[in-house]
């Protein structure tokens, strides 16, 4: 880029496409465990909103699973013995807050920390069986049927690293959590305390790489 073009306003926008997995945490998985990540893909587009700050779209799609057989340690597990599968479908907005200025070009290596958090809409689908089908929700259908797809609220957080591969191809890492405004991810009742916590909502967890392409625009000033 010119000397003229760096010392002009300019804009941003940014498409990108990422991979990864996908993990969750609540009743049947109590603890984030690494080799609980299924894989999980993931579109978005940014927009700078100024030099730190960018608006950032995305949809992400996987699929998570959980065993209670993976936490025999825990009585509560050893006794439920329950299996979740759940396909995710999210649809987030948010913001993502650059700590370096990642399009000074001036700069040698190109490479910026961030932070970013949003809201998202989440379509999923779940189907849970368990030793005893009572401790489902009678939506269910006991342990035969798939429970019918859902819709919740989902708070994004997490960070990541940027780096510029070329002037305009980039490489994140992300990894991120999602607050889900439920406890129903896992289909398991709150009927019952003695087989769930109905105190804490579920999680679901993301992190993954990514290569993206961004399209400049340079504002030139009016004389």
């Amino acid at each position: 880029m010119s000397s003229f073009a760096q010392n002009q306003e300019r804009s941003t926008n940014e498409i990108g496409l990422g991979i990864g997995g996908i993990s969750y945490k609540g009743d049947v998985s109590p603890r984030y465990r690494v080799l609980s990540n299924r894989p999980a893909l993931t579109l978005f587009y940014k927009k700078d909103v100024s030099r730190a700050l960018v608006l950032r779209g995305s949809l992400l799609a996987g699929k998570v699973k959980a065993k209670d057989t993976q936490y025999e340690d825990l009585p509560l597990s050893d006794y439920r013995r329950a299996e979740v599968t759940t396909s995710v479908l999210e649809l987030a907005v948010g913001f993502d807050y650059n700590f370096l200025d990642y399009y000074d070009f001036r700069r040698h290596i190109r490479w910026t920390p961030y932070f970013t958090l949003g809201v998202a809409g989440l379509a999923y689908n779940n189907k849970t069986i368990a030793q005893n089908p009572s401790i489902l929700y009678p939506e269910n259908g006991g342990n035969n049927e798939p429970y019918k797809t859902a819709f919740t609220m989902a708070v994004p957080i997490g960070a990541g690293v940027k780096y510029a591969l070329t002037h305009r191809l980039n490489l994140g890492v992300e990894f991120g959590a999602r607050f889900l405004l439920t406890d129903r991810f896992d289909n398991l009742t709150n009927q019952n305390e003695k087989v769930m916590n109905p105190h804490d909502n579920d999680w679901y967890f993301y992190n993954g790489v990514s290569l993206s392409y961004t399209f400049y625009k340079i504002n030139c000033p009016l004389f």
